[in-house]
């Protein structure tokens, strides 16, 4: 049995635009995240869905909402909040600017880094959680292991709850779905800075196993 996911980064946030870490701290979407939204529905406009999903936080839920207003092929206006697909917790971190955070992650690595794409590159996106959870004074934010525990009950959920060949649209984060990609076997990929509104496929068979299809895709319609 597989399902086709469809994962979606939310619309960008203001954020985003202020190149702050988020986490499961919340900013509404800009004027262009309400585009980036209604653009990945338009390309995802033919796909009928047997499932609409978003993590729980409002900038996956209004840019999934925008998705499927597009959508000619499924019955959804709303999508199933699931909290397992929230971003990472970022803790003491959240809000805080890049520059802060790589400048401290670089301390504690005795490295410099010019952005996280290159943390990342350098090490693996497992490493760069646990350097934060461990550079966080507040041990708030979250280390490999937490993240992946409740991304995999999520993908168990998924699978629980529909039938081989089903197609479900995923509305997520960034940093979440560069994870995922690293935890199938695609590093190479996890080192890329996902697009707001941008659509990674993966055929999921388990919890432990999913072909990557497509990554970063902001162009093509389905």
């Amino acid at each position: 049995m597989s399902v086709h996911i469809y994962m979606v980064r939310h619309g960008e946030t203001y954020f985003n635009f202020l190149h702050r870490f988020q986490g499961w701290s919340d900013a509404p979407l800009t004027e262009k995240g309400i585009q980036d939204g209604y653009h990945a529905g338009t390309r995802l406009a033919n796909v009928h869905f047997d499932g609409a999903y978003s993590s729980d936080l409002t900038r996956a839920i209004h840019t999934a909402r925008y998705i499927l207003a597009n959508n000619t092929k499924s019955d959804f206006s709303d999508p199933t909040q699931l909290p397992d697909f929230r971003e990472e917790n970022f803790g003491a971190f959240e809000g805080v600017s890049g520059e802060i955070v790589l400048t401290t992650l670089g301390a504690y690595k005795k490295d410099q880094f010019s952005n996280f794409s290159d943390v990342i590159t350098r090490y693996s996106m497992a490493d760069a959680m646990n350097v934060m959870a461990e550079a966080d004074p507040f041990n708030l934010a979250e280390n490999h292991e937490a993240f992946l525990k409740r991304v995999k009950h999520g993908f168990n959920d998924l699978l629980n709850h529909h039938h081989d060949g089903d197609n479900i649209l995923l509305v997520s984060h960034g940093t979440t779905i560069r994870a995922i990609a690293e935890y199938f076997g695609r590093r190479d990929l996890s080192a890329i800075s996902v697009t707001n509104g941008a659509v990674m496929q993966l055929d999921l068979s388990t919890d432990e196993q999913a072909d990557i299809i497509n990554f970063n895709d902001g162009t093509t319609v389905f």
